[in-house]
C-alpha cells in the first residue's frame, strides 16, 4: 500500500480520489488551503476504516510549500503525489480581474511546480514512486472565455510531458485530462449554463483509479 499526497483534497475530485484510494487501503495525506473540509474528509475516511492525515497547504507560496513538505516527509514516506488542486478563471480576457489571473497561474502552474519540486527528492527514495497531474481537457485545446485557464493547463501539460521524459525509469508520471465535471469551480461563475450534463467527481475519480497505471488518462 502507498502513502498518497493529494492536493485540493477537501472538495470535488480531490475528495473523491481520497475516499476511493483510502478504500483500497492506501494512507492518504489530505492537503488544501482550508482545514475544515479536509477534516471532514479525514473523518469520512476514518469512519470507513481508512487512515488519513491533514496538512494545510498554500500552493502559491514556495516557502510554505517547502516547509509543509518537510513536515510531511518527516512523518510519512510518500510515494504517490496527485497534483489535483486548481483555480478557475473564466470569461472574456478583457473582463478578467488581475487577482483572478494571478490566482489561476499561481495555483495551477507554480503550485504544481513548487510542490513537485519540493517532494521529488523524497519520491526518488521510494519504491515505485508516482506523480499524477490532473490537467483537464483545457490542456489540450483552446476554449472560448477560458484563455487564462487554458494557458495555465497547457503549461501543466508541458511540465508533465517533460517530467515523463526527465524522470523516465525512475518515477511514473501520469497526465490526466478530464473534462465535463461538476466541480466547485462552477459555483462562482455562470460559465457552465447546464451542469446536469456534467460527470460527477465520483464518476471521474472511479475512472482515474481504474486506469491509473497509464501514462495518459482521458476521462
Amino acid at each position: 500500500m502507498k502513502t498518497i499526497l493529494i492536493t485540493g483534497a477537501g472538495t470535488g475530485l480531490g475528495k473523491e480520489l481520497a475516499l476511493a484510494y483510502a478504500k483500497k487501503g492506501h494512507t492518504i495525506i489530505l492537503t488544501g488551503r482550508r482545514e475544515t473540509p479536509l477534516k471532514e474528509v479525514q473523518e469520512l475516511i476514518r469512519q470507513n476504516g481508512g487512515h488519513a492525515e491533514v496538512y494545510t497547504l498554500d500552493l502559491t507560496k514556495q516557502e510554505s510549500v517547502q516547509k509543509t513538505v518537510d513536515t510531511i516527509t518527516d512523518a510519512h514516506s510518500v510515494s504517490y503525489l496527485i497534483n489535483n488542486a486548481g483555480a478557475g478563471c473564466f470569461g472574456p480576457l478583457s473582463d478578467l480581474a488581475i487577482e483572478d489571473i494571478d490566482l489561476a497561474v499561481q495555483t495551477n502552474v507554480l503550485g504544481t511546480i513548487y510542490l513537485t519540486k519540493a517532494l521529488l527528492p523524497h519520491l526518488l527514495e521510494q519504491t515505485e514512486p508516482k506523480i499524477m497531474n490532473i490537467i483537464s481537457t483545457a490542456g489540450q485545446k483552446g476554449k472560448i472565455n477560458e484563455s487564462v485557464y487554458v494557458a495555465s493547463k497547457f503549461a501543466v501539460r508541458g511540465f508533465t510531458e517533460s517530467l515523463q521524459k526527465e524522470l523516465e525509469g525512475r518515477v511514473t508520471v501520469t497526465a490526466t485530462y478530464m473534462g465535463g465535471m461538476d466541480t466547485p469551480f462552477w459555483d462562482e461563475t455562470d460559465h457552465i449554463k447546464d451542469k446536469s450534463r456534467l460527470k460527477s467527481p465520483q464518476q471521474v475519480a472511479d475512472t482515474i483509479i481504474k486506469h491509473d497505471t497509464q501514462l495518459e488518462i482521458n476521462v
